[in-house]
């Protein structure tokens, strides 16, 4: 009995979780976007009117709309000759600004890397043994190190992200040796499912399609192998 009242609840956290998220968002977007913005957009309305709770949730919503449109204009605009004077002016405006220039272009430069189309920011699922021997963590192949980091150490250098479970926006750094790796056949999408699940989603190495595992004895051979 118990454990069907378990499941349940559990059946019932699965099924409302997408929902809570969404709304969530939502009141974020409303709160931190959609309230200074209709405060920009429609300073000319009479603040009482604009503070009724119907009238200002419609205000709220226009603005976010009003706001995600001109950033999609943006976009569509720095394609073009004309958008792309724009945003070298603006650019060159920004670099003649102490320190809003340095975060300015490390910003640029980190978003520059990770909106890359042709060349995906991470590029083998990979095994490496850390913080230990026989220890080991799921990491991704970002680059080959250069310049000073590979001519200090003499040896042929590779990044490694390591993410962090469940949250895999954050994690650290590593640069190792290439033969301290071992390169994986996963894609990075079961790689990132696997980290996000905390081990319980594994790919299938027959079809590559992701299986749960609901008890560790059901994951037959999937131990490591000790070596020698």
């Amino acid at each position: 009995m118990f454990r069907s009242l378990r499941n349940a609840f559990i059946t019932g956290i699965v099924v409302i979780l997408p929902l809570g998220v969404t709304i969530i968002l939502i009141k974020f977007l409303l709160v931190k976007l959609g309230n200074p913005a209709s405060q920009l957009f429609f300073w000319y309305l009479d603040s009482e009117w604009r503070n009724l709770p119907s009238v200002k949730f419609a205000l709220e919503t226009t603005s976010v709309f009003v706001v995600f449109s001109l950033i999609t204009i943006l976009g569509y605009g720095s394609r073009f000759v004309l958008g792309r004077i724009m945003l070298r002016g603006l650019e060159r405006l920004l670099d003649q600004v102490p320190f809003i220039n340095t975060v300015y272009r490390t910003v640029k430069q980190i978003v520059d890397t990770f909106g890359q189309q042709k060349k995906a920011v991470f590029q083998e699922v990979v095994l490496i043994e850390y913080p230990r021997k026989r220890c080991y963590v799921l990491g991704f192949l970002t680059s080959t190190a250069m310049g000073e980091t590979q001519e200090s150490t003499g040896e042929h250098i590779v990044n490694v992200f390591v993410p962090t479970t469940p949250n895999p926006t954050s994690g650290f750094l590593l640069m190792l040796p290439e033969e301290d790796i071992t390169r994986l056949q996963m894609t990075i999408v079961d790689g990132m499912k696997l980290i996000i699940s905390g081990g319980a989603v594994v790919p299938d190495p027959k079809n590559g399609e992701a299986v749960s595992i609901n008890n560790p004895s059901q994951a037959e051979g999937s131990a490591p192998t000790s070596h020698a």
